[in-house]
């Protein structure tokens, strides 16, 4: 992901085998019309076009996957500075709040809270504030504690005895220890705070605290679990991105509380590493989907990359696998997709370095990677161009996809701004073709594209560090995308959708809650619901974009349709070689504006309509203004 300029190039030519994208305007009288042969073809549609990815970024995995509700909780910023979201609770008489090199629990230093002689009547210590509750929530968690001391943890939703509850705790211990807290909110509010108080004298130590909803399903939040499971992306790609470039994966591994904050080293903010390496594949199995991890090849290395697939894959008795062991996995992860590297191509990524230097380095790790697990597959990093072919060049048997990336901002023209991504997804497929017809190595050994990012990327950060809105207009784009990649289907093995929560997401979360935006609408539908073999579709359907696809049992057939105009439209279908029953299933994504977008824990202004056709008519489709329509029919043979 380019970290400063995302400007979308308008590509003129139309790939000769895109027959039924949208045409120049037919003129007046001319209804949109193709065909479709049912028994004709052209192949399997990878299930890896609907991948996503996530990296450590703004809110779209602290505060949006996962369920950690306190900010900077390792203290990574001085209590006292205007960076920290932790603040001094109580008056200025009578007691000290320091930040302790001598005695850190993790990181740099532990909060210390002093009380000597006239103690205050009041609890002192530290407390946060600005997180979400709701009305009878329950939330759990803990504080890591040292010193003697009668604690309080209090958790406030309003003003007045009445709107808070305390847990006590006797911190009775040198050492460090983990005090466990629960508490039951009386009120939903966005204004709750925690505070984490010493009543009368006593002097403790705050190594570090966390809490969460009690929902939370292995430290992930309920609410976007359940629809990351609805969107049912086959195969998800971390940590990053440009993140990766800085990122040492021995930071999120062993126990959470202990893992070391660090700055993150691509984008704002701390990384707590709490959303590690073992986080990352509990995510992928709750989901039921394929993981994709990336190595670091910007500041990392060969031997470090080599020794992540050995935590992954390894048995319990090598050393990398004694130590995922004892990290309570004892049995191999089994990673067989891998990223080698992210962007390295641009100036903004951490360790970039010239594209003869990257070939050799690219060959260097795939070769430390190869000797631990001979059995991976691996995505090299591709740009268009001179990069993609030296990469396609030189790294042929070091490679089983190549990545591609792009990201497209807003045009004023609706139409315009809808066929950017086809238009994108259609060069790079015009590009990869000729270096399959031109270079040597791809005639031996021909590799297709991993799109492992895609999207629009414009607008306000409404939702945390690039968390932008989607628009109706956004999901027609992203629909035509998918349309465009089932079409050249023989060079898109994989695409992610970048990204999946609230950094330019299709998810976007508050504090208490999740809902999908436009643009997850199509990737879920079209996931569930498209088929999962391409047919050819012919003629000129202008203005309206028609893809279909079957079941791989032959007994279902998808009709797509996006139309980007605000006029109704009437689709002409001739339909070959079969006929499809009168009954169909018509699924149906509009608005009255194509500006319309959805909020998180408001009514969704976008969202998919079901519903039965008793009487399916082919040769007469009728199609609404700015919408994404999809008809699933059963096949009668002819």
């Amino acid at each position: 992901m380019r970290r400063h300029q995302w400007l979308c190039v308008t590509i003129g030519v139309l790939a000769a085998t895109a027959l039924a994208a949208p045409a120049a305007d037919q003129g007046p009288g001319n209804a949109p019309s193709a065909a479709v042969d049912l028994s004709k073809k052209t192949g399997p549609i990878s299930p890896y076009i609907y991948g996503q990815f996530i990296e450590h970024l703004g809110r779209c995995i602290d505060g949006g996957i996962w369920a950690e509700m306190l900010a900077d909780r390792k203290f990574a910023s001085f209590i006292t500075s205007r960076n920290s979201p932790w603040k001094r609770l109580g008056g200025e008489v009578g007691w000290s709040l320091t930040m302790d090199v001598d005695k850190p629990f993790v990181g740099r230093w532990s909060a210390k809270v002093t009380v000597t002689g006239r103690a205050p009547d009041e609890a002192v210590g530290i407390v946060q504030g600005h997180l979400g509750v709701v009305k009878d929530g329950e939330y759990v968690g803990r504080v890591i504690l040292a010193g003697k001391g009668a604690v309080e943890a209090t958790l406030a939703w309003g003003e007045g005895d009445k709107q808070r509850q305390t847990v006590a705790i006797a911190a009775d211990a040198e050492a460090f220890k983990a005090y466990p807290i629960r508490f039951k909110a009386g009120a939903g509010s966005d204004k709750a705070s925690l505070a984490i108080g010493v009543r009368g004298a006593g002097v403790v130590w705050v190594g570090t605290a966390s809490l969460m909803p009690a929902d939370n399903v292995r430290g992930m939040r309920a609410d976007t679990l359940k629809l990351l499971k609805a969107l049912d992306a086959p195969i998800y790609r971390w940590p990053g991105g440009n993140f990766v470039s800085g990122y040492d994966w021995r930071d999120g591994i062993g126990e959470r509380d202990r893992r070391p904050p660090r700055k993150n080293p691509a984008w704002r903010g701390v990384e707590h590493n709490d959303f590690g390496l073992g986080e990352f594949i509990d995510y992928c199995r709750e989901l039921k989907t394929t993981p994709l991890v990336v190595v670091n090849t910007g500041l990392g290395s060969p031997e470090l990359a080599a020794a992540m697939v050995a935590y992954c894959n390894a048995g319990p008795e090598t050393p990398w696998g004694k130590r995922r062991a004892a990290n309570g996995h004892r049995e191999p992860f089994g990673v067989r997709w891998w990223g080698v590297g992210n962007e390295m191509y641009g100036g903004w990524q951490l360790g970039h370095t010239s594209l003869e230097r990257y070939t050799t380095r690219h060959n260097e790790f795939v070769r430390a990677m190869r000797a631990v697990d001979p059995k991976i597959k691996l995505v090299g990093v591709g740009a268009s161009g001179k990069w993609s072919r030296q990469m396609l060049t030189d790294c042929a048997e070091a490679m089983d996809l190549l990545s591609e990336h792009f990201y497209c901002q807003e045009r004023k023209d609706l139409a315009a701004h809808i066929a950017q991504i086809p238009d994108r997804v259609r060069a790079k497929a015009r590009a990869h073709r000729e270096y399959l017809r031109t270079i040597p190595a791809m005639k031996l050994r021909p590799i297709a594209i991993a799109l492992d990012e895609w999207n629009y990327w414009y607008g306000k950060h409404l939702y945390g560090e690039l968390g932008t809105r989607y628009f109706l207009k956004d999901a027609l784009g992203i629909a035509r995308g998918l349309h465009e990649m089932v079409r050249n289907r023989d060079v898109f093995e994989m695409a992610m959708y970048a990204q999946t929560v609230n950094v330019i997401g299709c998810i976007k979360t508050s504090k208490t809650a999740a809902g999908f935006a436009t643009t997850g609408l199509p990737l879920m539908l079209y996931r569930r619901h498209f088929g999962t073999t391409a047919l050819a579709v012919q003629g000129r359907p202008a203005p309206l974009d028609v893809a279909a696809a079957t079941t791989a049992d032959g007994q279902r057939a998808t009709i797509a349709i996006v139309n980007p105009t605000t006029k109704a439209q009437t689709l002409k279908l001739v339909v070959r070689g079969g006929k499809l029953s009168s009954g169909a299933t018509r699924y149906v994504i509009t608005g009255a504006d194509p500006m319309a977008y959805n909020d998180p824990g408001k009514a969704p202004a976008v969202k998919i309509a079901e519903g039965r056709v008793a009487s399916f008519d082919p040769g007469a489709i009728e199609v609404p203004p700015i919408s994404i329509v999809l008809f699933v029919a059963g096949i009668e043979k002819d």
